[in-house]
């Protein structure tokens, strides 16, 4: 079985597949700076407890990280807990990217394995959105990663807005009913200007990639806070919650078979 953690600047996602590439469970935890090497083993260690999974079972790791000084600490855990070092995504990977990007080692490892999962799951060209702490739009035609735009994330930007605006309230987004587009309160207001806002955002985005691209795309968009905003967008996405594990887990199978003798 193959572990998969990805470690993002707001939650750490965490997934086992079986020998046959399946997703057995996706888990997800907040992240956090401060913790150690051995307390990251022990959250990684309850996940497996939580899903009645056998961390023994485990017979090859693979890290994507966007936090620094967390890419030691989720080595040194996931090396203690399985008793194999991870393979960390980055620099010497095999991806199967062209990458246009001047300094590859900039491109972050989460869209890294997200690209990767796209271009083997959706027709080219793909327009591939990550909706997290941060959002990105990147453009990939056929195994070609042209580029990407990366924008305040949904949250960062609502929080933005509380910390120097102070006549605006704090609002909350976990809400199942559909949200008017007209607020008759301050609150209805900002949930409504977060929410179409940053869908406007990405329909606009999207086209203009579309227009680079030439000819029409395929939009998949991948987490935390897709589900809030896709349902606001004009443009069809497909949302694919396991993009990010399952490009981790090409990402580990590219880099793990042996050559060939020839």
């Amino acid at each position: 079985m193959v572990l998969a953690v990805d470690v993002g600047n707001s939650t750490t996602t965490v997934g086992l597949f079986n020998g046959e590439g399946k997703l057995l469970f996706r888990a997800t935890l907040e992240t956090s700076r401060n913790k150690t090497r051995d307390q990251c083993a022990i959250d990684l260690l309850g996940v497996f407890g939580l899903y009645g999974a056998d961390v023994k079972a485990v017979d090859g790791t693979i890290l994507s990280s966007v936090v620094p000084p967390l890419t030691a600490v989720f080595t040194d855990a996931l090396t203690r807990l399985t008793g194999k070092t991870p393979m960390v995504v980055g620099p010497g990977i095999k991806t199967g990217l062209n990458n246009k990007a001047e300094i590859h080692n900039q491109l972050g490892s989460d869209i890294v394995a997200s690209a990767v999962a796209a271009i083997a799951a959706y027709p080219s060209p793909i327009v591939m959105v990550d909706l997290g702490t941060a959002t990105s739009a990147s453009l990939i035609v056929g195994s070609v990663y042209e580029g990407c735009g990366i924008m305040p994330g949904l949250t960062l930007a609502l929080e933005a807005m509380w910390d120097r605006a102070d006549a605006l309230p704090p609002i909350s987004l976990e809400t199942t009913a559909p949200v008017e587009l007209l607020g008759r309160t301050t609150e209805e207001a900002m949930r409504s200007g977060a929410l179409y806002g940053h869908a406007a955002m990405l329909d606009g985005v999207i086209d203009r990639m579309e227009e680079a691209a030439g000819s029409p795309v395929t939009v998949v968009a991948t987490g935390g806070s897709a589900p809030r905003i896709l349902r606001y967008c004009k443009r069809t996405v497909h949302y694919d919650a396991d993009l990010v594990m399952r490009g981790l887990y090409l990402l580990h199978q590219k880099n793990s078979r042996k050559p060939k003798r020839a």
